[in-house]
């Protein structure tokens, strides 16, 4: 299956609350193939089904050579006090911002046979489990800025030429 271009924001599907899988049947699998297609691009650690277009609970992921996918995640566990880490993404391209993430984050879910499977770490692997699931909660980054933070961010995004 072939990548599929990134929504960029503003488009309406990124605000949208994602619906859980409710069967896995051709559609899904051939979502998750274009998933996997797409986050193994240079500079890619996740993309989620709303990026694509698809309003579904699922992301992959693309982490220090671990390349996997999950469905109808769930964030269970997140420990440490959130630590500003710088943070971009493929829907708000060119811009980088201050972020409060947690050190460690663990998603549970289910694989395309229906298998419970739970994803884990610290790092690159926290950040991007918690930026994976705010994309399926409707949610960017940016949304998760401090005021003024946010509304600089904001600016640059108008100004952008993608925008």
């Amino acid at each position: 299956m072939p990548e599929r271009p990134i929504r960029l924001f503003g488009d309406p599907v990124l605000k949208s609350v994602s619906a859980p899988v409710q069967q896995v049947d051709d559609g899904v699998r051939a979502l998750i193939a274009d998933l996997v297609d797409s986050v193994k691009l240079p500079g890619r650690a996740g993309v989620a089904a709303p990026q694509i277009g698809v309003n579904v609970r699922a992301f992959s992921y693309n982490v220090d050579g671990d390349v996997g996918y999950i469905l109808n995640p769930v964030i269970v566990e997140v420990s440490g006090e959130p630590e500003l880490i710088d943070e971009g993404c493929l829907s708000v391209p060119g811009l980088w911002q201050k972020t409060p993430r947690h050190p460690f984050a663990r998603v549970r879910g289910i694989d395309l046979d229906n298998n419970e499977i739970e994803l884990s770490g610290s790092g690159l692997m926290a950040q991007m489990l918690q930026h994976e699931v705010d994309h399926l909660e409707g949610l960017v980054y940016l949304d998760r800025l401090e005021k003024d933070e946010r509304r600089a961010a904001m600016r640059a995004v108008r100004e952008s030429d993608w925008f």
